[in-house]
């Protein structure tokens, strides 16, 4: 078995391009006041993220559902670049607090004169479906912050 075309298989690539400038785009992954305000896919809202912004330090996000559900997910910062780049962990909370299987998120923005190229990068996953699941969540996380970049 070819294990590089497995790992590709369970990778995730996300590019968009959002009509701001990279340094808003930037401040808005990385500031709690304004996570809050899009973080999450479509229908859900964000009542709670800590953030210890800096290399080494730990994130915390819970996001409920229309159905009043409460989701975690956290991980630690592993680089962060103003503006440029941003490498974490990632990791589903489940209800006991315990960690599921990890991925290494990468966010590179790209200056495009006035723009930004927004290019998110997650992986390992255990399982392709894994990744498929998150590929709709991710891009809906993208569409709301289109819509808070826009109202900026």
């Amino acid at each position: 078995m070819d294990r590089s075309s497995d790992v590709a298989d369970r990778t995730l690539t996300i590019t968009r391009t959002f009509d701001a400038p990279r340094e808003l785009v930037f401040k808005v992954w990385s500031q709690p006041e304004h996570l809050v305000r899009w973080w999450g896919p479509k229908g859900f809202t964000t009542p709670s993220c800590e953030m210890e912004f800096r290399p080494g330090g730990s994130y915390r996000t819970v996001m409920r559902s229309a159905e009043g559900k409460n989701i975690c997910m956290r991980g630690v910062y592993r680089e962060v670049v103003p503006p440029e780049r941003l490498v974490m962990t990632f990791a589903w909370e489940d209800e006991a607090g315990q960690l599921g299987h990890e991925t290494l998120v990468t966010v590179t923005f790209d200056d495009e004169v006035g723009k930004t190229r927004l290019t998110f990068h997650q992986g390992v996953f255990d399982t392709v479906e894994a990744r498929d699941s998150h590929f709709g969540g991710w891009n809906e996380f993208m569409d709301s912050l289109a819509d808070y970049l826009a109202a900026a």
